[in-house]
Parts: structure tokens; sequence; C-alpha cells
């Protein structure tokens, strides 16, 4: 490959993470071709985009783009794949759904809501992180909680208040 070629490569690459809210760094090494190829589509079904890229050049792209991604260094050993994704756990659903029946895809590390998890033991972790527009649905449901309560209350108290006047109304007479 060419200098020229890999430039290409890099900012294909850098490209490619700078648009994407959220990667994932993986092993996906000794897969077979079935195996791999039901990985992608599984992938492609779940919206995540399956890149295979050697080391050095996903390192060169982390650094051209902007934000700290030192940390992610570490793990950029052996064959890497990235899984760039727009709802931050998805990966991490289909990677633990995939572990059933196989030992990898193996996480090497992630970048997910602007932070960095290193290691295969974070994945718990990241199936249970939710997306901003999943915390602004808990949000927006617990704010309406205590608002529906409120209005349940005035509007049974108008008939209370209607009932009590119109009685009072009648005894008069």
């Amino acid at each position: 490959m060419t200098r020229e070629e890999k430039n290409k490569v890099i900012d294909s690459l850098a490209h490619e993470l700078q648009n994407a809210k959220h990667f994932y760094i993986t092993d996906i090494s000794a897969l077979n071709a079935e195996k791999t190829s039901s990985l992608r589509r599984k992938c492609f079904e779940n919206q995540i985009k399956l890149i295979v890229a050697k080391n050095t050049l996903l390192k060169n792209a982390l650094q051209k783009i902007e934000g700290e991604y030192d940390e992610l260094f570490s793990a950029l050993k052996g064959n890497s794949a990235i899984m760039l994704t727009e709802t931050g756990n998805v990966p991490a659903k289909l990677i633990k759904e995939l572990r059933r029946d196989n030992d990898k895809p193996i996480l090497k590390a992630a970048f997910v809501e602007e932070c960095i998890y290193i290691g295969d033991n974070q994945i718990d972790a990241l199936v249970s992180v939710k997306s901003k527009d999943e915390l602004l649905g808990d949000i927006i449901l617990l704010l309406q909680s205590p608002m529906k309560n409120v209005v349940s209350s005035l509007l049974s108290g108008s008939s209370t208040i209607a009932g009590l006047v119109k009685t009072l109304s009648e005894k008069k007479n």
C-alpha cells in the first residue's frame, strides 16, 4: 500500500469516526466466513457500520480528529474491527447476544456518550448505558407523573365543589 493510499484510508476512517456518535473497537478474528457474514448482517440490521482496519491506520485516524482518544491506543493490538453507531448501547447488546454462541467478538474499547471504556469486562456496563433520547424520555415521564396527579386532583375537586354548591343551593329552597 502506497503512502497516498494509506492517507486516503486514514482520511476515510477519520471522516467515519468524526461522524459517528459512538464507536466500539472489537476483535472479530478467528470468526469463520459464515459467522463473519452473520455478524455483518446483524450489524446492518441494527444500523451499525462495521469496518475492519489496521491498528496503525486507525490510530492515525483517531489522532487526526478532534477529541482525546489517547486512552484507546492501548487497545489497538491484534486484529481490530470498528463498530460505528448512532445509539450507544446497540453494539454492546449485539456483542452480548453473539457471545451466547461464540467467544467472539471481544470488546477491546469503546467511545460511548463521550466516555471511554477499556476492556471486555465493560460490556455489561455498556449494555445498560442509556442514550440521550432514552434519558430525556425518562425525565419527561417523571415530570408528567406529578402533573397528572395535580390535574386529576383538580378535576375531581371541581366536580366535588360543583356538587357541594348544588346541594347547598337546594337546601335553601
